[in-house]
């Protein structure tokens, strides 16, 4: 048997709250944060803040945006996160200041080891170094930082890291150029 679900256990204190807490959250989401209007950018940030997100200033939060553990989440200052991008949380996700990622974005910090027949899950926190963007639809996998200034094109899947200032694209995505910024 490749994987046997049965023998599959959640590690210790992996969600990094309780069970109430976490419910509690998916409540909060689903009844408070997402039918809020587009513009109560203020709320939705109190809503993060208070179950545990580091949420910078002036960070903008679409209604659509949805993230399994806030309190495993941080966001830097003036960074734009779009509609119906998908945070990932079951391990951190970092966010630096001045980044915009685009819709339908999804990063992903945790998967599963497919080598065990218990399928173990696991966890690797997911760095969004400042001044990147993520174009619509990028998937970042687990473990991945993308480097200071980095573009990242439309619809590319980052399966490692990315050095800062460049502009990448593809699936795996590949360094085709440098990010060069004029006045």
């Amino acid at each position: 048997m490749m994987q046997d679900l049965s023998k599959f256990k959640l590690p210790p204190n992996f969600r990094g709250r309780s069970g109430i807490v976490t419910q509690l959250w998916w409540l909060v989401e689903f009844f408070l944060f997402k039918p809020s209007p587009q513009f109560m950018y203020r709320w939705r940030r109190f809503l993060l803040k208070s179950f545990g997100a580091n949420i910078g200033k002036n960070v903008i939060i679409r209604p659509s945006v949805s993230t399994q553990f806030p309190w495993k989440v941080s966001i830097g200052d003036n960074s734009w996160i779009g509609d119906d991008v998908v945070l990932y949380s079951l391990g951190e996700i970092e966010i630096g200041k001045n980044v915009c990622i685009s819709q339908k974005s999804y990063l992903c910090a945790a998967s599963h080891d497919y080598d065990k027949d218990d399928f173990p899950i696991w966890s690797k926190k997911v760095t969004i170094e400042d001044e990147c963007w993520l174009a619509t639809d990028v998937y970042v996998a687990p473990g991945v930082t993308i480097g200071k200034g980095t573009v990242i094109g439309a619809r590319s899947s980052v399966f490692k890291d990315l050095p800062s200032g460049k502009v990448c694209i593809g699936s795996p995505t590949q360094v085709i150029k440098d990010r060069i910024v004029e006045n």
